[in-house]
């Protein structure tokens, strides 16, 4: 069940980072940065759901694709967001080559978990 603990620690960091943007960054820097900021955590947000909900999935679906999905969402959240915000908190610019990566991940995860889930069809 470690996939549903990351994905509520994903969720938690979200509301987290969602509130520093809102009330701590809205206005201390640029829009740009406040838009990257938003895009982090609303894929955050949406893919933390989805791995809790991956938890409920673990006896109806092949274990082997479900844990391969889970790893590549939480890899991709990480390299997605994780991105996003260093590049708001002023990180590297070079990190826009890392996003992405963790895009792909996330798109190798949803077409794992659908394969999972077809394979039980």
């Amino acid at each position: 069940m470690r996939v549903v603990v990351v994905g509520a620690l994903y969720g938690a960091v979200a509301v987290g980072l969602g509130a520093v943007g809102a009330h701590v960054l809205d206005g201390a820097v640029p829009v740009e940065s406040n838009e990257l900021l938003r895009t982090a955590v609303f894929y955050m947000a949406l893919h933390a759901a989805v791995m809790v909900a991956m938890g409920a999935l673990k006896n109806h679906v092949l274990p082997i694709l479900l844990g391969a999905a889970s790893w590549a969402i939480g890899v991709g959240v990480l390299l997605f967001s994780g991105s996003l915000i260093a590049m708001t908190l002023g990180g590297p610019i070079e990190l826009m080559y890392v996003t992405p990566v963790g895009g792909g991940l996330l798109i190798i995860g949803w077409l794992l978990l659908a394969v999972a889930a077809a394979r039980r069809i």
